[in-house]
């Protein structure tokens, strides 16, 4: 089946479809779902940029690879679906969310509402076997969404990246930091929350961002009742 993004993702990213690559990654995958049980399911693997298209991102909170527990991954970094149990690195940017802005957490996940308004949550590796974190990565999706982070970098209209952890804030050579706004912090899993994530202020800072390159703030509050999954 041909990979296709239904709006202008397509043209920044259809060349590479047509890769050796991305060719060799298609057949892994192919395999990888007919043999095991992969997160998220096939049809919901570019939900991120689906939902936010290219000349619609202003902010990129770039993730290291999808949830592994069922029913939780759906193609966007840290979100998950309604009634699916908030992840532990989910509460915490809740609680950074609340301390920084005041907003009180919803007890969902779906982040949908900010997507809609031009944050791409975007993965650096799109898909994962269940219960193996990060067993899909150097299969050639890095590449991909490399291609994706250096088109948004040398866009003219400047994006603010949020880059939570090591992993991600390795993809920093790729950003133009002269006309972009680049955050860093360590990453909100449990495990280093308390190293500098928790009062690092990501939400008023790129709001702060945002208003300084004339563009409209986001607004964090997430619908009490998440609405229609798509």
């Amino acid at each position: 089946m041909k990979t296709f993004i239904h709006n202008d993702w397509q043209e920044i990213l259809g060349p590479e479809f047509e890769k050796k690559y991305y060719l060799k990654l298609h057949d892994f995958l192919r395999n990888e779902y007919a043999t095991r049980q992969i997160h998220p399911d096939m049809y919901h693997i570019f939900q991120a940029f689906e939902w936010t298209p290219f000349h619609a991102v202003k902010v990129c909170i770039l993730g290291q690879d999808p949830y592994h527990g069922p029913h939780q991954a759906h193609g966007c970094s840290f979100s998950v679906l309604p009634g699916v149990k908030l992840p532990p690195s989910l509460i915490n940017i809740y609680k950074e969310l609340e301390n920084d802005l005041g907003i009180k957490p919803v007890i969902h996940g779906y982040l949908k509402k900010w997507a809609d308004q031009g944050v791409l949550l975007l993965n650096s590796v799109l898909t994962v076997r269940d219960g193996q974190a990060f067993s899909h990565h150097g299969k050639g999706w890095e590449q991909l969404t490399d291609q994706a982070i250096t088109a948004l970098s040398t866009r003219q209209r400047p994006v603010v990246f949020i880059l939570w952890g090591k992993a991600a804030q390795e993809k920093i050579k790729l950003i133009d930091t002269k006309t972009n706004i680049v955050l860093k912090s360590a990453h909100p899993s449990p495990l280093s929350a308390n190293r500098g994530f928790f009062g690092s202020r990501p939400f008023s800072k790129t709001n702060a961002a945002l208003l300084a390159m004339g563009e409209k703030p986001i607004d964090w509050q997430l619908p009490a009742d998440p609405g229609k999954v798509e």
